[in-house]
């Protein structure tokens, strides 16, 4: 055989494990339109992180329906995390380009621009690493659950599977791991506070009072009001 040939045979590979792997993310997707994700990517990669530690660690983490969960928490995160998610399709340009002005300013990355769903695909999908490949992954998966999923479906599945403290994931276990209450209770204060905490749970879960946290919150909490959400 010629190493063209060899070549070629080798290129459909990579063509076919492509193809492949987009086929069975579309199939995930389309099955997450009315049923539940059990766990996330992201979630398992943390469990394993736990367990290294203590082979007993489990996760917190209970699905609760969308109309379980507070209006306040839906609205702060919206301010929090983006605010222009009713609008668009999953990519937010503007928010983006400000992102990358802050983060040229500094020298280092201090802002991002992903919006819910671009979080969302990430979390889902893909693991933690930072690289190119990585982003254009979630740009792709992004687009599949926009065209495919309501907004409001994108959001359910967001408030059930973010991280929000050591090994607490979802709205449910954070209302719970936080305030002892349910997610459907929280109020606006509280809501705030949750959504403040999301870009760093889990130092925000050590340092519950830590004066960013609390400065953030009361600026959510003051535009919160003015959210809409699916």
């Amino acid at each position: 055989m010629t190493l063209r040939a060899i070549s070629l045979r080798i290129f459909l590979c990579i063509i076919f494990l492509c193809v492949s792997y987009q086929l069975w993310l579309v199939a995930h997707v389309y099955w997450w339109i009315d049923h539940n994700p059990e766990s996330s990517a992201f979630m398992e990669t943390q469990l394993q992180v736990l367990q290294s530690k203590d082979p007993e660690a489990e996760l917190k983490h209970r699905w609760i329906a969308y109309n379980q969960i507070s209006p306040n928490l839906k609205k702060a995160l919206i301010t929090s995390e983006d605010a222009k998610f009713l609008d668009h399709e999953g990519f937010d340009w503007e928010g983006i380009q400000t992102a990358w002005e802050k983060n040229l300013k500094k020298g280092k990355i201090v802002a991002g621009g992903s919006t819910i769903s671009q979080q969302l695909a990430k979390n889902l999908f893909l693991s933690g690493k930072k690289t190119p490949w990585r982003k254009l992954e979630e740009a792709a998966i992004t687009i599949m659950m926009e065209k495919m999923m309501s907004k409001r479906r994108i959001f359910e599945i967001y408030l059930n599977v973010i991280e929000w403290g050591n090994g607490v994931f979802g709205a449910e276990a954070a209302a719970r791991h936080y305030y002892r209450k349910s997610a459907r209770n929280l109020s606006a204060g509280e809501s705030a506070k949750l959504a403040a905490m999301v870009p760093n749970p889990r130092y925000f879960d050590k340092n519950r009072s830590d004066r960013r946290l609390l400065r953030k919150a009361r600026i959510i909490q003051r535009r919160m009001y003015y959210a809409d959400y699916p």
